[in-house]
């Protein structure tokens, strides 16, 4: 089993799914905010940030593959975002379900030195205050699924990082 992991992880077939599915994240939510005018909320700006992180860790995870440092350094950098990831999924899910009372404004957050919603407002700027989240498929909310996939890639990136030390 070991094995396996530690073959997954030196593969590019890893990194390619990465980017196709951060790709595939972030077009959703283009899809809703622009096709189904869900405007997104401040979390939901820091979860494209994340998944952005991962998308770019991804591409260099790929294009460096090969020198076995820079490639346990795009896991654990994987790992970080996976988290990071997590981490805004789970404060989205507990605002949504009134777990916290979060005092949500319209700032994004981020430092004038990475004003990404300035810079890209069509895709990093907020619209909404943070509350709920559209349904997706069956009942299951976006901050639903989110948490599920984010903890998913948690484990799964810990593990491959985790394998990739294996001699």
């Amino acid at each position: 089993m070991l094995n396996k992991l530690t073959k997954l992880s030196q593969s590019n077939w890893y990194w390619a799914a990465l980017i196709a599915i951060g790709i595939a994240m972030e077009a959703v939510a283009l899809f809703y905010q622009y096709g189904l005018d869900y405007g997104p909320c401040v979390l939901c700006i820091h979860v494209r940030i994340w998944v952005m992180a991962m998308i770019l860790i991804a591409i260099t995870g790929l294009c460096l593959n090969k020198c076995p440092r820079f490639r346990a350094l795009a896991h654990f950098g994987i790992l970080i975002s996976a988290a990071g990831l997590l981490e805004r999924s789970w404060q989205t899910l507990a605002v949504e379900r009134g777990w916290i009372i979060d005092t949500c404004s319209m700032d994004s957050g981020l430092p004038d030195w990475f004003a990404l919603d300035k810079w890209l407002p069509h895709m990093f700027e907020p619209w909404e205050p943070c509350g709920y989240t559209p349904e997706l498929l069956f009942g299951i909310t976006m901050a639903e699924g989110l948490i599920v996939f984010s903890a998913t890639l948690t484990v799964t990136a810990f593990i491959l990082f985790i394998s990739g030390f294996k001699k």
